[in-house]
């Protein structure tokens, strides 16, 4: 099937009611970056109920934020821009128990007209190369909103927590990415993840189309439109060699963009690890 065709809805159903994905009612795209192997060489894997990623919450049900809350998840990081949130009337909702805290990964003037003519033009491309630039861009801009979550996972490891940008693809995607190579995940369960958000987002596939509709490149490009909201699997791979050979790998990048040092990253690795839960022995 075309990567811009519809999913059958019965399959993105059955998809989205088994892990990684998550119910939170009122939001898209949320899953659990939990229970991934890693090569820790102790049989670790990433904590479950711990990290999630989703896209924006605005439209959260209060069945949703009880779910919210029944997962463990008392801290929220929000990576959109104050441009985007009055753009699409989107703001953050205010949920009891729950701290809400701005990490945008671009400023106000990051959205400048042309700036962001140049960046509708690379996604309506869909091509691995575009979203390079894309994704470099937002590891460029991106160290100050990264370091808030990063510093929150180093000082808080009982506190589970959840970040989103607005549809939980590039932004999320990004940093999901980078804690999850930092945990030691393998690439190709990392691309998997990303890859997820093809499911993910399909329940507001046309809640997505009428915003992208708006904007003059879109308006009668519905190809173009859904180009922007490709996730495919070799996309990430080209992002971690991208993350490897422009900027020294993970660990080299938050030294240096996210001002993290050797005792900082180690923590936060720790943190986001657990061992992993023995099997039972066989009766005789």
């Amino acid at each position: 099937m075309s990567d811009l065709e519809p999913l059958d809805p019965t399959y993105v159903a059955d998809v989205l009611s088994r892990p990684p994905f998550v119910t939170i009612d009122g939001v898209i795209n949320v899953r659990d970056l939990g229970s991934y192997p890693t090569d820790s060489g102790l049989g670790e894997i990433t904590r479950p109920r711990f990290l999630f990623r989703s896209a924006e919450l605005s439209s959260i049900t209060e069945r949703g934020e009880q779910q919210l809350k029944a997962l463990g998840v008392t801290k929220v990081f929000d990576l959109r821009s104050d441009t985007e949130i009055l753009k699409y009337n989107s703001p953050q909702p205010q949920i009891d128990g729950v701290e809400i805290t701005r990490a945008p990964v671009f400023q106000t003037e990051d959205y400048s007209p042309e700036m962001m003519a140049k960046r509708y033009q690379l996604y309506a491309s869909g091509k691995t190369e575009a979203f390079m630039e894309l994704y470099s861009q937002i590891l460029d801009h991106g160290g100050p909103a990264f370091g808030t979550i990063l510093r929150h996972l180093r000082d808080n490891p009982e506190v589970g927590c959840l970040f989103h940008c607005t549809a939980g693809k590039d932004r999320t995607g990004i940093i999901a990415a980078i804690l999850l190579k930092l945990a030691g995940v393998d690439n190709d369960a990392i691309a998997e993840d990303y890859a997820l958000t093809r499911v993910g987002r399909e329940p507001a596939r046309e809640k997505i189309l009428a915003r992208l509709s708006k904007e003059p490149l879109f308006a009668s490009n519905n190809e173009a439109a859904l180009n922007m909201f490709t996730c495919r699997h070799e996309t990430m791979r080209a992002f971690l060699t991208l993350l490897q050979d422009k900027y020294g790998g993970v660990e080299a990048y938050l030294k240096q963009y996210v001002n993290l040092s050797d005792d900082d990253i180690r923590q936060i690795r720790q943190n986001i690890l657990v061992s992993a839960a023995p099997r039972p022995e066989l009766s005789t």
